[in-house]
């Protein structure tokens, strides 16, 4: 990489800018600027005419700071590349030659092929090493070993005449040492048990619960992830969190457990057992929000029609519905995967605009957290818009 590629990508950046300019109209038009719902609009402009995106924590990195300091990935800088009308980066920055630069064919290399050429010059002959001192050490190993074995061999022959007179005056060993030897070994064993058993004893004592999870109203798995807290007495709670589907395992010695369950479209329920008689698996039944799951369902909603008609006609209905779901005042924050821009406040019809625009980008969101008032209203959403490559982990 060279200051000149830097340079380029710079100039890619305002060629890709002015592209989008042409049909869009952004919050801002300098694309450093761009943020939340202009990145997605972006993202979605970019798969239709690149065939291709770039994640949200890509375009913190490489377009919110000016100049960058290194390079996207090629793959990237190709895609951009198309996406501004060009056949490729090399293509780019052939139709960008600043004054005196010369673009070299093999510039574009892959990275099997560099380190073909890598090896290629790491393989070039070398002096052949004389024969001399291979011979020199050859021969003193062959003395040595000789001398070795002559050492050896007398070494074998006093030690046996030493072993043979050592058997012959050596007595017998006590009856009393034996026992001695017996009582100490069972002492010891003891001692190891006992340890052992004190070392693991919550291990040994504990048992373990087993507690699933399902709808109330419709009798399936809850589709929340859940947060189980375990409240114990001068200790500080446990937090649990328990994906869709899964059951939860808790393993104590205990005579009783206390849970606080929480979930984003369910009802807060608290649960209190007495465990010696509790049994060893238990489903526990939560009672879904309606108002909650109505105003998550009707953000995901698609809008997608068979004809203009019909799809303003949908996008109309799914405004209606989230302006009575949500109160005016309500606290909407959407929740980035980038150290950039953590978090950003959204007011009621910045919300409601995001979620009635027709974009691929709706079926990763997800909601964190959701309240409500004494009227039912949604007073506060925290929501997610994850990206492909984390939708698929």
């Amino acid at each position: 990489m060279t200051d000149l590629d830097l340079l380029h990508f710079e100039q890619l950046k305002k060629d890709v800018q002015t592209e989008y300019l042409k049909k869009s109209t952004p919050s801002h038009d300098e694309i450093s600027k761009w943020k939340g719902i202009d990145i997605i609009y972006f993202q979605e402009d970019l798969r239709k005419k690149a065939k291709g995106n770039i994640s949200e924590k890509s375009f913190y990195t490489y377009f919110k700071t000016s100049p960058v300091t290194k390079l996207p990935r090629i793959d990237m800088l190709n895609l951009l590349s198309v996406y501004a009308g060009y056949e490729s980066w090399y293509d780019f920055k052939k139709q960008h030659l600043f004054a005196g630069e010369l673009l070299q064919e093999n510039e574009d290399l892959e990275p099997e092929e560099v380190k073909e050429l890598e090896k290629t010059v790491s393989l070039s002959p070398e002096l052949p090493k004389t024969d001399i001192s291979t011979k020199k050490i050859e021969y003193q190993v062959q003395e040595n070993d000789d001398l070795q074995k002559s050492t050896t061999d007398n070494q074998l022959i006093k030690e046996n005449s030493k072993t043979s007179a050592h058997t012959e005056i050596q007595p017998a060993a006590p009856r009393k040492n034996t026992l001695k030897k017996n009582a100490w070994a069972i002492i010891t064993t003891i001692l190891i048990a006992v340890t052992g058993v004190l070392g693991f004893k919550d291990e040994i004592f504990s048992k373990t619960y087993k507690y699933c999870f399902t709808d109330k109203d419709r009798g399936v798995s809850v589709i929340n992830t859940l947060e189980i807290r375990i409240i114990k007495e001068n200790e500080s709670p446990l937090l649990y969190k328990i994906k869709p589907g899964e059951c939860f395992y808790y393993s104590t010695k205990d005579k009783n457990i206390k849970m606080q369950i929480s979930a984003p479209f369910y009802e807060y329920l608290e649960v209190n057992r007495n465990l010696e008689n509790a049994p060893e698996e238990e489903m526990i039944e939560l009672k879904p929000d309606d108002y909650k799951m109505a105003a998550y369902y009707f953000s995901i909603k698609d809008v997608k029609g068979g004809n203009s008609a019909e799809q303003v006609a949908l996008i109309k209905q799914k405004r209606n519905q989230l302006e009575s779901l949500i109160s005016n005042n309500a606290v909407i924050y959407q929740v980035y995967d980038n150290n950039t821009y953590g978090i950003e406040r959204l007011d009621k019809q910045k919300y409601i605009t995001l979620v009635t625009t027709p974009t691929t980008s709706l079926k990763n969101l997800s909601v964190i957290e959701m309240k409500k008032d004494n009227k039912g209203k949604i007073v506060s959403i925290k929501f997610k818009i994850a990206s492909t490559d984390e939708k698929n982990k």
